[in-house]
């Protein structure tokens, strides 16, 4: 069981891990590492809903925990939508693909166009975790 400050500290670490790791999904686009990229949005999506769930105190034990209990306590609520489920969901198929299956290799088509979800995703987030941010 985590403390407030240490619910709080973690929380933190976990967005501002989630911003790092979208940057990083820029630069291996911008080097034409679209695979990479691919895996990068997918962690930073991941990154913050973690966030999410430590913030109201859900525990995930797995990348399947975390979007099933996305989709349990965000989704079915109507705070996340389920386009942004999809989102997660895609995004983790995308990475485990491109990581662990073979003659798999996504281009810039395929992943460019999803930098405008995950940042709105994040950004959304990050406003469920502090409405004070806006």
């Amino acid at each position: 069981m985590l403390t407030d400050e240490e619910r709080e500290a973690l929380v933190k670490y976990r967005l501002e891990k989630s911003g790092e790791t979208l940057q990083e999904a820029r630069d291996c686009g911008s080097m034409n590492h679209w695979t990479l990229s691919a895996n990068r949005l997918y962690y930073a999506a991941y990154y913050a809903s973690s966030a999410l769930l430590i913030q109201n105190g859900i525990v995930a034990k797995s990348h399947e925990g975390v979007i099933g209990m996305i989709g349990q306590n965000f989704v079915v609520t109507g705070i996340l939508s389920k386009d942004e489920a999809k989102l997660l969901a895609r995004l983790q198929n995308m990475r485990k693909t491109g990581d662990y299956d073979d003659f798999i290799e996504w281009h810039q088509e395929e992943v460019e166009p999803l930098f405008e979800s995950v940042e709105k995703y994040i950004e959304k987030i990050k406003l469920l975790v502090d409405p004070k941010q806006n």
